[in-house]
């Protein structure tokens, strides 16, 4: 009920500050600050035709498999970088930087290798994540408290046995945690390069918005990729992080 209260005090805000700044004031013109009621004026415009749902499956079919893929290889080389000083020691300052690296870097590299299309998005989705996961692999593996490890050694748990049994058990908390930093990376990187190198999906839906210079419907879009971010966050990590805590007896 609280929640509600606030969100209809924001929108009568929003409103208000639309009425005083466009029509009263006139600080901004109506093209460059939309009203409450031309963003809800365009969501409705865009579910004709079914122009946003296609514009959304595009964008999670993408995001599934770029972001499958950055998991795969993410949790492979956390797991190498752990297992192996030398490789971590080699490969871990690389990582680091190009973890650093903005995701839209990689746009212009992935449009000279695939062209504009399909795999271009994929690829900038996936490294836009895949270094996040696997720092926060490696990371977590190796917080790990070495009562843990120690105990499971002196009970005559050792090599795979130990790795699988009492290190990664141990870690996934904070390897889902990596996970879902890992997925808010993916979505952003996925938005930006469906902004500059794809002819479908919520970024260019967005970006046809700016050419009709329409604002109501540049934030009517965002309203949907925020939307569909907590959805997916709320669906799939906080009933995998409930379950973890329940299983370590955190809640």
């Amino acid at each position: 009920m609280r929640k509600t209260a606030f969100y209809i005090v924001l929108i009568a805000i929003w409103a208000l500050v639309y009425k005083l700044g466009v029509d009263v004031l006139e600080v901004w013109k109506s093209y460059a600050f939309p009203s409450p009621m031309s963003v809800v004026e365009s969501v409705g415009k865009l579910m004709e035709n079914n122009v946003i749902l296609i514009a959304i499956v595009a964008s999670l079919k993408r995001l599934i498999i770029g972001y499958g893929f950055s998991i795969l290889a993410g949790l492979a080389i956390g797991f190498l970088l752990y297992r192996f000083k030398l490789l971590e020691e080699a490969l871990s300052p690389v990582i680091l930087g190009l973890q650093a690296l903005p995701s839209v870097c990689w746009i212009p590299f992935a449009m000279l290798w695939f062209g504009i299309g399909e795999s271009a998005i994929i690829f900038v989705t996936a490294m836009g994540s895949l270094f996040a996961i696997a720092i926060a692999t490696e990371g977590a593996i190796k917080n790990i408290q070495p009562l843990y490890i120690k105990a499971a050694k002196t009970m005559g748990a050792s090599g795979n046995n130990l790795f699988l049994k009492v290190i990664i058990p141990a870690a996934l908390p904070n390897i889902v945690s990596g996970l879902k930093q890992g997925w808010a990376f993916a979505w952003r990187s996925l938005i930006a390069g469906e902004m500059i190198a794809s002819t479908t999906g919520l970024g260019h839906t967005l970006m046809v918005g700016r050419d009709l210079q329409d604002i109501g419907r540049v934030v009517a879009v965002m309203f949907v990729i925020i939307a569909i971010g907590l959805l997916l966050d709320k669906l799939i990590f906080a009933k995998i992080e409930r379950q973890i805590r329940t299983r370590w007896g955190l809640n």
